[in-house]
């Protein structure tokens, strides 16, 4: 369960707005009497269902796979939290998955006194101030906690789904929604309704004070993310007196400190109605089979009166608001303007207002800030709420460059704007790759289902036929219209926010009081849980890759030296070419700073804007990546503008010009980025992975030093960049375009040599051999301790794939997994944590353990000792094993690779010497396999074995006499671990 940050991101339109004319809805009737609206120019063929109670059914049949993505949205979220119980909505998203009186417990009877005691002191300890007396309250609710979980079965409902070959359970809220997703094989449709119907019906706040633990890490880790720190303080300051800015997701310090299980029941009676919620399904279905199904099994559900957030207009901004945020991160500015709700009738012009200033291409950021250098980075992103939209620009600074200065060059773009210097041509472009996109969504379950959530949540459904038209109201806009827009609502009327690097003195972390670990009764059972299990499940043959039939093979170039992989595209218009090299940064430290180089080069024929248009108007990206051992040049757009594609992207390698003013430029940004790095915890945790593994000398610090970096010239990198496509290298390709045709069109477009050059010698990483426990250190500001345990094991051997998939999936993979269970939902010690056993990408290389656990660092030895058990002991569970199998069995049964997946995990396996698809020898290895193995297996790999302990935390919190329990520690310093 987690929780969305910042605004819902939508491209729909108010039920209300005044638009052109839109596709008519039509009616539709199932067998059984069930009538529906559709729309006939709907790409999706979605259906639109309103059942007797009131629930909303949305549902788009795709037959590409058997799976189906579901949603259960209801429309309510932090918005109609009360002000005197914030948080109250993402509590109770946690609680949905604990059960109800029929599943999530050994003995209903027995449980219910119990958790009304707990009801009742936590409603005496809400309204309780006197400090000693609290505390002796929830001595009282944690010893009755106690109690209760004797008789609660821990992650049942994870443990339901996972038996039905579910992926992905999760759930989320934010301002105006709570929604629960699934995504779930086609056959297990039975099962899952039977599953949500019961979870929707009367469900029990049980194991509650460990459940609000993890809500208290949750809000904890919040405090030291400034990303979010910058979101809040822009809302509060955008809206003084709406929800949106007034009260947060996660709730107030206060309010974590104070909840009450009575306001929460409340609120699911209140909120979670039919009227008020949807289930939302894409996949492969029959609709009039599934409408049936829905209506029966959410029958029971009584519609009721819903009033929903309705606040009082905000009055308009009249003047800048300015606020800063201090933290250990890299500095920005963020500049954000106020719609009013009005504005969705103009939400095709904003949307192009939008894509005119950041399109990652040709817009008036990407091209006269980021391609010009003038800032480190920037953007702009349109946020469309329900009751307010939302627009902000974004920039990071150079080195030496203050935030005023880059706030100032933004708002100069934004004056473009209202004055209208802009490319009118730009629009056209813009519309070309917005349909692009809109294919692109369509290819898979969760892209379509996610478009009929946002209809549903903005205006209960009646504004997708505006979606749907969407590319054709963009068509329409016109310059005019787009310099109107700015000049309206673009005035002096923002909030900006400065994040600046420095100590935050407003934090207050929530203090948590002592709690007992508590029981997880893994071997439990619900006759509940029973009952869903032996419901049928048609059968679903699984398909295994065959590589020599699945993938066409071709030669192309003089001599026919280069293969071409492919996979026929019989859906659509798009293609997606990559070039693959096998040459990486392990062979070059040059390639990843020739590749950011070419970004900002120019031809004889077109300048570096041009460039970037001339992409954009043929809704082209392209993109190259360089890893350890390879470096792939990726290209995809519309296929009757492939060949020009091709050939523009040769054109700007093999011709692209020195550029000495963009170099230096270059220089100094990447010098910046470099030093942004080392304020990011992430970065730096990344990097103490690597030394774990390899050592001082590893590929995270295998860069060019600041010097090297200095000193390099044009001439260097432009050999790298014009020579890139004279060395050998394979050829990706799905699309429409049938094979023969794919290779005379790259044999006219793309260039390549007689002779190929000799790809330079690769640098070797060994991995260490870990001979003694050993503690990495990176001191950090933060109120959170991140702990890593990393081990190097033993060497790649591909019978070992089944063992290690399955050990994997049941020791700590997701939520239902011995870690999860034991660490978060029994100890209550982490918000987020996993174990894995790590497979290696080449054949060459060792197997590697990784462990993780996210603690309060008053929580660190606790968190390390929790961990350390489980990898010396590895704890039994014949029931979790068992339904670890099923799950991995109806997984594997459903899953289907598709398009250029087939080619990528064909590479894959190249890579680790084998020629086959690894999945059919697991599948035919599951039932075969008990605990004793995966026993043997981790007592052998795991157990009792010295481990690198890799430590991100405030030193302050976390002393060296803490990390010297654990072994010999090493603080290290940024240079070790970046390189630089």
């Amino acid at each position: 369960m987690g929780w969305v940050a910042g605004l819902l991101l939508v491209c729909s339109l108010m039920a209300h707005a005044q638009t052109p004319k839109t596709a008519a809805w039509k009616t539709g009737t199932s067998p059984g009497g069930y009538t529906y609206k559709y729309l006939a120019n709907d790409p999706m063929q979605a259906r639109f269902y309103t059942l007797k109670n009131g629930l909303t059914v949305m549902l788009s049949v795709n037959r590409k796979e058997p799976r189906i993505f579901t949603f259960i949205p209801t429309r309510a979220g932090s918005n109609t939290d009360p002000r005197t119980n914030t948080g109250l909505a993402h509590y109770l998203e946690h609680m949905l998955f604990k059960g109800t009186d029929r599943f999530g417990t050994l003995d209903w009877a027995k449980e219910k006194p119990l958790l009304d005691k707990i009801d009742a002191l936590y409603e005496q300890y809400n309204k309780t101030t006197d400090e000693s007396k609290r505390k002796e309250i929830y001595q009282q609710i944690d010893a009755a906690s106690g109690e209760a979980a004797k008789y609660a079965i821990a992650n049942e409902y994870d443990k339901l789904m996972a038996s039905m070959g579910a992926q992905g359970s999760n759930a989320f809220t934010s301002y105006e929604q709570t929604v629960y997703l699934e995504d779930i094989p086609a056959n297990a449709l039975d099962r899952f309704l039977a599953v949500q119907a019961e979870r929707f019906r009367k469900p029990v706040l049980r194991i509650f004070h460990t459940e609000l633990e993890a809500v208290y890490e949750e809000k904890n880790r919040s405090l030291d993310n400034d990303g979010r720190k910058v979101q809040e303080a822009t809302m509060a300051a955008l809206f003084p007196t709406h929800n949106y800015g007034q009260q947060t997701t996660i709730g107030t310090v206060e309010h974590l400190k104070n909840p009450s299980l009575v306001e929460i029941r409340n609120y699911f009676d209140k909120y979670y109605v039919p009227n008020n919620m949807a289930v939302i399904m894409a996949g492969d279905f029959n609709p009039d089979q599934v409408i049936a199904k829905i209506d029966k099994a959410f029958a029971y559900m009584q519609r009721k009166p819903v009033t929903l957030y309705n606040p009082v207009p905000e009055a308009p901004l009249t003047a800048v608001q300015t606020r800063e945020v201090f933290g250990p991160t890299p500095e920005s500015v963020r500049i954000s303007y106020r719609f009013p709700g009005g504005i969705a009738q103009n939400q095709a012009v904003a949307i192009m207002v939008d894509e005119l200033m950041s399109n990652s291409a040709a817009g008036l950021i990407d091209l006269n800030l980021n391609k010009a250098q003038k800032i480190l980075g920037g953007g702009s992103s349109p946020q469309f709420m329900k009751d307010y939209g939302v627009w902000s620009l974004f920039g990071r600074p150079k080195q030496g460059q203050s935030l005023d200065e880059v706030k100032t060059l933004l708002l100069g773009e934004v004056a473009k704007l209202k004055s209208g210097d802009f490319d009118q041509k730009v629009m056209t472009s813009i519309v070309n790759n917005y349909k692009k996109r809109q294919i692109e969504t369509l290819e898979n379950n969760y892209g379509r289902a996610d478009k009929l959530l946002e209809a549903f949540i903005l205006s209960g459904g009646s504004s997708y036929p505006d979606m749907i038209s969407l590319n054709e109201q963009l068509a329409r806009v016109t310059k005019q219209q787009i310099m109107d827009f700015a000049n309206e609502y673009l005035r002096d009327n923002y909030v900006v926010v400065y994040k600046r690097k420095g100590e935050d003195k407003s934090i207050v972390k929530v203090d948590k009081p002592a709690i007992t670990p508590v029981e997880v009764n893994r071997e439990a059972q619900s006759p509940f849980l029973q009952q869903v299990n032996n419901m049928p499940m048609g059968e679903v043959k699984p398909v295994w890759l065959d590589y020599k039939k699945d993938i066409q093979r071709g030669k192309i170039g003089k001599s026919g030296s280069v293969e071409v992989l492919y996979v026929n595209n019989p859906d659509n218009d798009l293609f997606r070419l990559a070039y693959r090299i096998p040459m990486g940064t392990n062979h070059s430290k040059l390639l990843p700073i020739a590749t950011q180089y070419l970004a900002f080069l120019s031809t004889s024929k077109y300048s570096s804007e041009a460039l970037s248009k001339e992409f954009f108007n043929l809704a082209s990206d392209y993109n190259l990546y360089s890893s350890g051992d390879y470096t792939t040049v990726r290209l995809s757009g519309l296929q009757e503008n492939f060949a020009k594609s091709v050939a523009l992207l040769d054109h700007l390698l093999r011709n692209c010009q020195a550029n000495e003013a963009a170099l230096a430029d270059l220089k100094e940004r990447i010098l910046k980025s470099r030093a942004d790095n080392k304020l990011n915890k992430g970065s730096i945790l990344q990097g103490l992975l690597s030394y774990a593994q390899y050592g001082s000398k590893n590929p995270y610090n295998n860069q060019l030093t600041n010097d090297e970096l200095k000193a390099l010239t044009s001439a260097q990198l432009l050999e790298v960049l014009h020579t890139l496509f004279d060395y050998p290298h394979q050829v990706i390709y799905y699309g429409p375009q049938p094979l023969a045709a794919l290779g005379t069109a790259l044999t006219q477009a793309h260039q390549m040599p007689t002779q190929f050059k000799q790809v330079p010698a690769r640098q070797n990483f060994k991995q260490l051999t870990q001979q003694k426990p050993e503690v990495l250190f990176a001191d950090y500001d933060m109120v959170q301790s991140e702990i890593f345990w990393v081990r190097n094991t033993a060497d790649f051997d591909p019978a070992q794939l089944p063992t290690v998939n399955l050990f994997n999936n049941y020791f700590g993979g997701n939520m239902a997994s011995v870690v999860f269970q034991t660490l978060r939902e029994s100890k209550a010690l982490a918000y987020s944590t996993y174990a894995n056993y790590d497979i290696p990408d080449r054949k060459d290389e060792q197997f590697s353990v990784s462990a993780y656990i996210g603690s309060q660092a008053d929580k660190f030895h606790e968190a390390v000792a929790g961990m350390n058990e489980l990898l010396n002991a590895l704890p039994q569970s014949d029931k979790l094993l068992e339904t670890a199998k099923v799950g991995m069995k109806k997984n594997l049964q459903t899953e289907r690779i598709r398009q250029d997946a087939i080619i990528y995990n064909y590479l894959d396996a190249v890579e680790k010497g084998i020629d086959y698809d690894a999945r059919q020898k697991t599948y035919e290895s599951i039932d075969k396999m008990g605990y004793a193995d995966l026993k043997q297996f981790a007592d052998t790999q795991l157990a009792n074995k010295p481990y690198t302990l890799c430590v991100v935390a405030s030193e302050k919190r976390v002393t060296p006499n803490d990390l010297g329990k654990y072994g010999a520690v090493k603080k290290l310093t940024l240079e070790e671990i970046f390189g630089y």
